[in-house]
């Protein structure tokens, strides 16, 4: 089984209304939780009783609809509200989501770590950009500590974040564009123009399976 890491803020976790979407209901399709892999359910990253339909069911069901042999596990680890701060190495966040990953890994083979995150952190220009740099490097170098293995060129997939939403920030999406010009691993999609819900903060359920999408073409082409 091939798995993804999934790690951000609330727009990778997802706050879809769930009536709204049709149910995936795909054997093919696992999520981690509690350590074991299970068939997946929505919403997959319960990090908040308003958690919903992200980005993931979409991928997933492009996944599965051109791999139609493999398994596809996804590991949810995203927090809302969380800042490029919380996602330092010292700090819960970043250590629950290695933990989550070595666990994957013992019958998985971890393809990716899927990215959003920026809204928390809209004025933060250079810092920005040294900090996910910093994290991107941290995953990739303590899976490879941990495991033994070489994943120091693991691919790192994240979006932009919306102009609509309200806390929109031009260096923020400044330093990713650096960041993805500069590390060939690393893979930026345009999000610039998606559309929100109410919020003014969260995708709404074409945006999000956009991405989904958007990051499950960009896998395909490394393939």
């Amino acid at each position: 089984m091939k798995s993804v890491l999934m790690i951000g803020q609330s727009n990778m976790a997802g706050r879809g209304f769930i009536n709204e979407v049709p149910m995936i209901c795909n054997e093919r399709i696992q999520m981690l939780r509690n350590g074991k892999w299970q068939m997946m359910t929505e919403p997959i990253n319960y990090d908040r009783p308003i958690s919903g339909v992200s980005l993931a069911g979409s991928f997933a069901a492009m996944w599965c609809m051109e791999n139609k042999e493999e398994q596809i596990g996804l590991i949810p680890c995203a927090e809302g509200g969380s800042s490029i701060d919380d996602w330092s190495i010292e700090k819960i966040l970043f250590k629950n989501a290695i933990i989550q990953a070595k666990f994957a890994m013992q019958n998985s083979n971890l393809i990716a770590i899927l990215w959003h995150q920026g809204e928390s952190d809209r004025a933060y220009g250079d810092k920005y950009y040294e900090n996910l740099k910093a994290v991107v490097a941290y995953v990739r170098n303590h899976l490879s500590e941990k495991t033994g293995e070489d994943y120091s060129r693991l691919p790192f997939i994240f979006g932009t974040v919306a102009r609509k939403n309200k806390q929109y920030g031009s260096e923020v999406e400044e330093a990713m564009k650096r960041l993805a010009k500069e590390d060939k691993n690393t893979y930026l999609i345009d999000m610039s123009d998606a559309e929100l819900m109410g919020d003014r903060l969260h995708f709404n359920q074409n945006s999000a399976e956009y991405l989904g999408k958007q990051m499950y073409e960009q896998i395909k082409k490394l393939r």
